[in-house]
């Protein structure tokens, strides 16, 4: 199925960072820059062209204290990922480069990622960052931003965050709105959109190891959460909150118009309805059971590649000047996503939109990196298109779970 998550982008104008000093280096790895200093040579960088001026400073910064050359490539970004798993084999890929944290089960299994070495300053990320930058038990990626779904209300029409999703739904009810809630669906569903109330049921993807990794052999989906999540979308489906027939257009266009008071999307989506001049809140997402609705979040960051031939110079430059507050804060002003480090994503919540997606974010998941969530995506959406279509929830979601087991097997 195709889901549409828009990966983490800028829904703001892209900030060109003119000036970006670093003095010194954050505390986190060891004597790297003296260890990089005497072995000059050059970086080579991938990342996608929103991204290139905000690491300019950080790469002049790095040759003057080192003298290692760091070139920064504009890359597309919708080969990125498949061009470095194909080219660091051979040698001609880049040192470092730009990613998602949801590649890593992809990237491990190739072989083309080393591990990252963070020090002490693991402890100055966003617990979920460092969750997401983690495979099997090994840091693989430098996070910088974290991206999560979240309501956003329109306060001209409903003035007061919903404490449930019953209260929500009456809440726009009693503004006369007879379609108060949208959320992005389709015809094969949106696993990703409506997971947040699927953990409200007790009903994770996979269950975690002691390391906190998900477990690809722990499939939660069978659990009797599930089953109940799944009735709650048929009941939904047949109330009219839950409709296959709103696609991400759709729902855009109904809050925009004020036919919709509540839209469960991404920050992607915020710039859109501010320049409509809607009035916008950012809320928690309210749940139907009355326990954490959790969603998933997105986790962007940097792969040292495993053939780079000057790996303590790019964990270095990684830990040591990509993880400032400077840069985390220079790549959040070219996409208005929340920075990774706890110190930048605090200073970017001084805008209530931002701090409205940290707050939602503080209780969000890691989407699953594990190869095995490819065979979960395959069958998820279109089970809960179905369940909300009236199909008997119960045997559509054994069926999802006997068809995603037998395809991790």
């Amino acid at each position: 199925m195709k889901v549409n998550m828009r990966g983490i982008a800028a829904f703001g104008a892209i900030a060109v960072v003119s000036t970006l000093t670093l003095a010194g280096c954050a505390t986190g790895a060891t004597d790297d820059s003296a260890d990089a200093e005497g072995d000059a040579g050059s970086l080579v960088v991938w990342v996608d062209a929103e991204r290139v001026d905000a690491l300019k400073g950080a790469a002049d910064a790095y040759e003057d204290k080192t003298g290692v050359k760091v070139e920064v490539v504009a890359k597309d970004v919708d080969t990125i990922k498949d061009d470095f798993i194909q080219q660091v084999p051979t040698g001609k890929g880049p040192d470092i480069t730009m990613g998602a944290h949801d590649w890593l089960g992809e990237l491990s299994t190739n072989g083309v990622v080393a591990p990252l070495e963070l020090g002490d300053s693991a402890e100055d990320y966003l617990p979920v960052a460092l969750q997401a930058a983690t495979y099997d038990g090994t840091v693989y990626m430098l996070p910088y931003a974290v991206e999560n779904i979240a309501v956003l209300r329109n306060a001209d029409l409903i003035p007061e965050a919903a404490t449930g999703f019953d209260d929500m739904i009456a809440k726009g009810q009693a503004a006369g709105l007879a379609q108060p809630f949208v959320v992005e669906q389709g015809v094969e569903g949106n696993p990703y959109h409506l997971y947040p109330f699927q953990t409200a049921f007790g009903a994770p993807v996979f269950g975690t190891d002691d390391s906190g990794s998900y477990d690809a052999t722990d499939l939660q989906l069978g659990s009797e959460g599930g089953t109940a999540f799944a009735s709650w979308l048929g009941a939904q489906g047949a109330a009219g909150t839950l409709n296959t027939d709103i696609d991400g257009e759709i729902a855009k266009q109904q809050f925009i118009d004020g036919k919709a008071a509540f839209w469960l999307t991404g920050p992607w989506n915020v710039g859109a309805a501010v320049d409509a001049g809607v009035n916008v809140a950012i809320d928690p997402i309210p749940s139907p059971t009355g326990e954490a609705a959790s969603p998933f979040a997105g986790v962007k960051g940097f792969f040292v590649s495993s053939e780079s031939e000057n790996k303590v110079a790019a964990n270095d430059f990684l830990v040591n000047y990509l993880g400032t507050e400077d840069v985390q804060l220079a790549l959040f002003e070219s996409g208005n996503i929340l920075p990774a480090l706890t110190s930048a994503a605090e200073t970017a919540a001084a805008d209530p939109i931002i701090d409205g997606f940290k707050t939602v974010g503080a209780d969000a998941v890691p989407m699953p990196a594990i190869p095995a969530m490819g065979s979960v995506w395959e069958f998820w959406g279109v089970a809960e298109a179905a369940a909300i279509n009236g199909a008997d929830p119960a045997a559509t979601w054994q069926k999802l779970v006997e068809d995603v087991t037998a395809a991790i097997k």
